[in-house]
């Protein structure tokens, strides 16, 4: 009898149990075994810094029932092996002391550990302004030439990323010398935290040992601890996704027996299909949601391979240094930051150790100028609630040419002095530029009081101060300010602003401001005042009040499937005669443009007088009677009552051609007459027009493409009126729809 052949699995079905499968292979591999000699990880090794005035752990593994003794400073530690080999001590609270030691561990073999000094325990963390090397930063050959510092110690982490915690890793300290200091990683150890515990070694005259766990590009989430995700509300998926990719956690083995039922339903059907000739059922796959971290960027597989392996040595605190790969993030990126230290905090188990960090540096990264202010303020916002930390604004030594600015000397030392001042108690060390202090209204003007102005507000270049901006209650978008300084204060106005009520500083991605306190310390970008929200179309479109309304977009949305965030069809019964849309867009500047305009319906479909999708059924081109205007853009036509109108909706692609004889339309470029073509789901138009005055009221194309759509308000500049090829829905902070009906039954 002929057998049927069973199909083969797909290869991409396999792909992730082997993954799985792999990882799982990799983490046992990297625990340290269990065998008949004594091991120590390689943050306990020869050359260490031991953390001065604190219980420092020391421990390992051995012969499980091994009774392990540790000698140093005179004092004998004992403990046992536990049933996984581990054995643990923590060493009485020692002074610091620069003179070297000797520290023995003794259980079914002996370790004598040489030149071991008691100091400053710090590590250094992030991305690659953190990682970049001493060899190329700012004076890179010179600075290493002179790094003969044999009382301050390294250790760099190597780079890997694990789907599970690793107890150890290969890397042990070395004594700072030129050569151990360029050694390794990108072009050496970390330039800002070797000048960060240089600084600190030259004015607490103690040994500094550093800790270097650096990835360049990776996200702030890798390097979190699952504790950490935990503890914070706001991230509450990230935490559940965290749970479901834990084989040891309640919620993974939940969905895991889930899976497995599945699977035997599987197994039992390919069993049964055996005995038929008919195909056997595709093999489930397995839930990604399940698996562990399987790519560097995934959430806590930095910290399993890089963080996790150097706890629970002794520490004072941490240095951070990254935030370009979740720029975007705004305040959700404090959130993170709040995680992070957290579960740094709860797997060291010391209390609230010190964690201070860069806030990055002004860079061009294209696109909203927005995006690296609000990542910013998340910062600042870190900085305020997370206890024992602190920010070193660097926007003063930046380059708006260079992701990686090379002055990491600065950047180092601004560290250090929030270490100095607010961990070592140095009385006499400003270490912050000046902070808002309190904001006021003054007539005409705004009146900003600043912290932490010590020895008097100044500019950096002895310019006017820069890149202050306010806004006034009427709302129509932030202009540049003159600012004035009063001693701790700054005064600011604006001919054009008569009654200010917010203001902003720095808020731009290529803002390099100069306004400084005594020391030189520069303030960091913020906000204050409320921005005035008003809805323009109620306060300037009388015959709005009239009329109710249908659809509601935030065309951030927009995509090739629309979903309306408000969708009121079932609500209106009563035939409607005209029919009304409202466009308003406002920039990164905070520049607002709106426009509305009601016409004669075109069609009784409510449907159809949406965004023409394919879906939707709708495609018109053709005048529109009685049109009313109303717009703040200058050079659009407004008035009521006019007869120009036409317009262009249509889902499909379309050209030039003016083959609808449209008045004043050019066939040679996209304006108010095109001519629709294949495919009926394409490009997209829908477009308003006032053919009499040459001009587009208002457009939105190509909607499928999101962020990458045309939007627009008048005619655009570019060489296309209906700003077809525009591409610019992205440069809108603020970008909104409303479609209206007029009822005249309604109001009966």
């Amino acid at each position: 009898m002929k057998k049927t052949p069973i199909p083969a699995t797909p290869f991409s079905r396999l792909l992730p149990l082997i993954k799985m499968a792999l990882w799982l292979a990799l983490s046992m591999a990297l625990v340290p075994a269990l065998r008949a000699e004594l091991t120590l990880p390689g943050v306990i090794s020869d050359h260490m810094v031991l953390q001065q005035q604190q219980a420092d752990p020391i421990w390992g593994w051995d012969t499980p029932g091994t009774t392990v003794t540790v000698s140093f400073a005179g004092q004998d530690y004992t403990a046992i092996a536990g049933d996984d080999g581990r054995w643990s001590v923590k060493l009485a609270s020692q002074p610091a002391n620069s003179t070297p030691q000797t520290l023995t561990v003794a259980g079914s073999s002996k370790r004598v550990l040489q030149d071991v000094l008691i100091g400053e325990v710090w590590l250094c963390s992030g991305q690659s302004n953190m990682e970049m090397g001493i060899g190329v930063a700012q004076n890179g050959p010179q600075e290493i030439a002179a790094a003969n510092y044999p009382a301050i110690r390294l250790l760099k982490v190597p780079k890997q990323w694990l789907p599970e915690p690793q107890a150890n890793q290969a890397a042990n300290w070395k004594t700072c010398t030129p050569e151990t200091i360029a050694e390794g990683g990108w072009n050496g150890f970390t330039a800002a935290g070797y000048y960060f515990g240089r600084e600190l070694h030259r004015r607490l005259n103690v040994p500094v040992g550093l800790i270097d766990a650096t990835w360049g590009g990776t996200r702030i989430e890798s390097w979190t601890a699952p504790e950490g995700f935990a503890a914070v509300p706001a991230l509450s998926d990230l935490n559940t996704a965290v749970q479901l990719g834990d084989p040891h956690s309640a919620v993974h083995k939940e969905h895991l027996s889930q899976f497995l039922g599945v699977m035997d339903g599987w197994v039992a059907s390919a069993r049964a299909t055996l005995a038929k000739p008919a195909l056997v059922p595709t093999m489930p796959g397995y839930p990604a949601e399940l698996l562990p971290p399987h790519d560097v960027q995934n959430s806590t597989a930095l910290y399993n391979g890089m963080i996790y392996p150097v706890h629970p040595f002794g520490l004072r605190g941490a240095i951070w240094y990254q935030g370009e790969s979740n720029l975007g993030e705004g305040m959700l990126y404090g959130q993170k930051m709040k995680a992070l230290v957290d579960g740094w905090r709860q797997v060291w188990n010391e209390g609230e150790f010190a964690f201070y960090f860069a806030q990055i540096a002004p860079f061009n990264y294209g696109g909203d100028p927005e995006r690296l202010p609000e990542l910013w303020e998340g910062q600042a916002w870190a900085a305020r609630e997370i206890p024992n930390a602190g920010m070193a604004v660097i926007n003063d030594i930046g380059n708006l040419g260079d992701i990686h600015p090379k002055n990491k000397q600065e950047v180092g030392r601004r560290l250090s002095l929030l270490a100095l001042a607010r961990t070592y108690g140095q009385s006499d060390v400003v270490d912050s530029g000046p902070t808002l202090q309190s904001f006021a209204i003054e007539g005409d003007t705004l009146r900003i009081k600043f912290d932490h102005a010590d020895g008097g507000l100044s500019t950096r270049n002895g310019q006017p101060v820069t890149w202050f901006e306010i806004i006034g209650a009427e709302g129509d978008g932030f202009v540049k300010a003159t600012a004035r300084i009063e001693g701790d204060s700054v005064v600011l106005f604006s001919p054009e602003i008569p009654h200010p009520v917010a203001l902003r500083y720095a808020w731009n991605q290529l803002a390099e401001p100069n306004l400084v306190n005594g020391k030189g310390l520069p303030v960091g970008a913020f906000r204050a005042g409320t921005v005035p929200t008003r809805d323009w179309l109620k306060l300037h479109v009388p015959e709005s009040k009239d009329f109710q309304l249908v659809y509601e977009l935030d065309l951030a949305k927009l995509g090739h499937d629309i979903h309306w965030d408000v969708d009121n069809r079932a609500k209106i019964q009563a035939p409607f005669d005209r029919i009304a849309y409202c466009l308003e867009l406002q920039d990164a500047s905070g520049a607002y443009q709106s426009v509305y305009v009601s016409m004669d319906a075109f069609t009784q479909s409510l449907d159809q007088i949406g965004l023409p999708t394919v879906q939707s059924g709708a495609h018109f081109q053709q005048n529109v009677a009685h049109m009313n205007v109303f717009s703040n853009v200058k050079g659009v036509e407004v008035g009521t009552g006019l007869n120009g109108g036409n317009i262009e909706f249509w889902p499909n692609n379309y050209a030039q051609n003016n083959s609808a004889n449209v008045p004043n339309a050019s066939s040679s470029t996209y304006d108010f007459g095109d001519q629709p073509t294949d495919p009926a789901d394409g490009y997209g138009s829908m477009q308003v027009h006032n053919h009499d005055a040459k001009q587009t009221i208002f457009a939105i194309n190509h909607w499928g493409e999101g962020q990458a759509a045309d939007l627009g308000i008048g005619n655009s500049t570019g060489d296309n009126p209906d700003w077809t090829f525009a591409k610019n829905a992205g440069n809108y902070k603020v970008k909104h729809l409303r479609v209206l009906v007029h009822c005249p039954a309604a109001g009966k």
